[in-house]
């Protein structure tokens, strides 16, 4: 019994055809199940072949006819089936090449994985290896079967066909049976050696991303990373259990089924060595086309998907515009052009098709032929050339299929090789190491000491220099400044985000790069930025990402001091309301509101607020400026402003020029100073009247 199976891959991305060599049935088809195949073929055939016997007896030569008839119809209906050309739906990795030529795949970390299911692989290895030693026997019972018949050419009653037929029919139906039962153990063991394999890979592969530096992904694109979760482990699994049961099987078979061969016929055998390589040679040099082919037809989907994916992802850009039309218009061209290339690969697989069963038609033909005439010389027996056809039969499919297994395990291999390679990778900055300030002793003051920082992304690009700031615990201290002076990065140096070139960070007294990074964040500091990002859940929800422990009257609370909790009440379901994809059904100041009740929810010692209101209207800021009033209360604070209207009331103003500091007071006195910071003042009142006027 032959199984072929086929991996089909979930996907949200474009796809892919490729040629391959196979049954209908995407899992497992007997292709010895049905007795029906022996008494099917084409009569002008048999006649043909019939003709090359005309010294033998009349009821022989009828037997033959029957014998032959089966053979022709069994044989071509199995070749043909077998180099069937399928489209088939894959999906494909669309991520830009990697520069990993160098990785190798990580062997050891491979079998790590694979270690607590070792023994459950072993077994469905077992299994899959007896599977095919019963395939090799197969063509023998088949032909022992063929010969009883042969033997009761001549009327010898019924009664002694059917005590000759039992020993045969009974020994081939025991085959059936084993060979079911081994099917069904490695098929389901090996699924979920593979399922279990592709879980712990995947759960793996995303804790070690979430865990990587900043810098890991300022470099990497995040359709890249998803990818690599989704795509490369599902591409890994595939190839895993293909290889190991398709791998093993059709090498089995291939070294069995040729040794049958030699003992079987030695004659056919030398000439079957010469003809199938031929074949398979051939068909791997235009399936190479093919995929060509293939390749571009895939290449022009990924088009037009890419446009539909922007267009709806950006709809309210489109709308906005009243650009429908044109997005359509773009969609359509490239689906169309798509649907050409899709078409002429169509007229190709069938041009495949049509030349590959005229040609094993032929050979199924010459097969035959030279089996009659061995036949006719007493050379070779009607069982035996059922035995020779079926071996062979099983040997050209079983090196299709290594054809086609190498293409699946190189892929595998690289996806392995991607997968292996984020898994391994250590973080420069480790969350869980350092010290933890008890929060009774934490006294929270900062000191920036002679910073000097270019982002990794960007390393001759200097963002701070020599800078020195100390933040006293309990007062707030802004820092102003025109836009891309470094104000952003210093929020993101005191939470750690990256390490500074040179220069140190002191907080609470202790070293920065000294203390337990996910305590810093989770317990110590509060960000608030000008854009903050609510997840696709409950208000609820997101409050309580701020500290996931919370009680709901805590929330409660939280959303009450942030000036929430009365426009939440306000939604249908309350607390309950889903908030969309990025906080999208709320307005810019409920959603910043809703990030200050995450804020007091944490109860953080340090605040950081990044721009927090220049995106608000002035109504919103309003509200939005009580709310962190409140949050602010007993808290050192650190305020990073482009709008400075909301830093008079600091105790420290910094104006921040070129990553140097030029000037640091408070409001009044940097205003009777005359200098940077009362040029922007001006600037920006005069920028409000000029707007208040239009």
């Amino acid at each position: 019994m032959m199984f072929w199976m086929f991996i089909y891959k979930n996907t949200s991305s474009s796809i892919k055809f490729r040629i391959i060599n196979g049954l209908k049935n995407p899992f497992s088809k007997n292709l010895f199940d049905s007795s029906s195949y022996l008494w099917k073929g084409n009569k002008r055939l048999v006649k043909t072949i019939e003709s090359r016997f005309r010294n033998i007896s009349s009821k022989s030569k009828s037997l033959t006819t029957i014998v032959l008839f089966g053979l022709s119809g069994y044989t071509t209906k199995c070749l043909m089936h077998a180099n069937i050309a399928k489209c088939s739906p894959i999906y494909e990795n669309h991520t830009e090449e990697k520069e990993e030529t160098d990785q190798k795949f990580d062997w050891y970390t491979f079998f790590e994985f694979l270690k607590p299911d070792i023994w459950i692989l072993v077994v469905a290895v077992g299994a899959a290896f007896v599977v095919a030693v019963l395939n090799i026997q197969l063509p023998i019972y088949l032909g022992n079967i063929i010969n009883v018949m042969t033997k009761f050419l001549k009327d010898q009653g019924s009664a002694a066909f059917t005590k000759e037929m039992k020993k045969p029919v009974m020994q081939i139906l025991s085959l059936y049976v084993a060979q079911a039962a081994a099917t069904f153990i490695y098929i389901s063991l090996l699924s979920n050696v593979g399922e279990r394999l592709a879980a712990r890979m995947k759960c793996t592969l995303f804790d070690s991303i979430i865990k990587q530096d900043i810098e890991f992904f300022d470099k990497k694109r995040t359709g890249e990373l998803v990818d690599c979760i989704a795509m490369d482990i599902q591409e890994f699994k595939s190839a895993f259990k293909l290889c190991i049961s398709q791998g093993l099987r059709s090498t089995t078979q291939i070294l069995g089924c040729a040794v049958s061969l030699y003992f079987i016929s030695p004659a056919m055998t030398a000439a079957m060595l010469v003809v199938v390589p031929s074949v398979i040679l051939s068909g791997t040099l235009i399936g190479s086309l093919l995929r060509i082919m293939s390749r571009k037809a895939q290449l022009q989907s990924v088009k037009a998907t890419t446009i539909s994916e922007e267009a709806i992802s950006n709809i309210r850009t489109v709308r906005a515009f009243a650009n429908e039309s044109l997005e359509s218009h773009k969609f359509n061209n490239e689906v169309y052009e798509s649907c050409r290339l899709q078409e002429q690969l169509g007229i190709g697989i069938g041009l495949f098709q049509a030349g590959t069963n005229l040609f094993l038609n032929g050979l199924v033909l010459g097969t035959l032929y030279m089996g009659g005439y061995l036949m006719a010389s007493q050379d070779l027996s009607a069982g035996h050339l059922m035995s020779f056809l079926v071996a062979t039969q099983t040997i050209q499919r079983s090196l299709t299929q290594l054809s086609l297994l190498f293409g699946q395990f190189v892929k595998g291999i690289q996806a392995g090789t991607r997968a292996f390679q984020y898994i391994n990778l250590e973080p420069s900055i480790l969350l869980t190491e350092g010290k933890q300030i008890p929060y009774h002793s934490l006294v929270a003051d900062v000191e920036f000491k002679k910073i000097t920082f270019a982002y990794p992304t960007r390393p001759k690009q200097v963002i701070l220099k020599d800078f020195d700031l100390t933040i006293p615990a309990g007062k707030t201290v802004a820092i102003v400044g025109s836009s891309g002076n470094g104000k952003s990065t210093i929020a993101s140096l005191l939470e750690r985000f990256y390490d500074v070139n040179f220069g140190e960070i002191i907080f609470g007294g202790v070293n920065l790069t000294q203390l337990n990074p996910s305590w810093l964040r989770g317990k110590a500091i509060g960000l608030i930025n000008q854009e903050p990002v609510l997840f696709a859940t409950t208000v609820m929800e997101n409050i309580r990402y701020g500290k996931p422990e919370a009680s709901d009257k805590q929330v409660f609370e939280a959303a009450r001091l942030a000036n929430a909790d009365t426009f939440i009440k306000s939604f249908p379901e309350g607390y309950n309301t889903l908030v969309g994809e990025r906080g999208v059904t709320v307005s810019g100041g409920q959603k910043q509101r809703i990030a200050i009740a995450r804020a007091l929810l944490k109860d953080p010692s340090v605040l950081i607020l990044d721009e927090a209101t220049s995106a608000l209207d002035t109504e919103s800021e309003k509200i939005v400026q009580q709310a962190l009033d409140q949050l602010t209360k007993n808290r050192t604070v650190l305020i990073i402003a482009h709008r400075l209207s909301t830093v008079k009331n600091a105790d420290i103003i910094v104006v921040l020029n070129n990553g140097v500091i030029v000037e640091m007071g408070n409001h009044e006195t940097l205003m009777r100073k005359k200098g940077k910071y009362w040029n922007l003042m001006n600037q920006q009142e005069l920028d409000k009247e000029s707007r208040n006027n239009g």
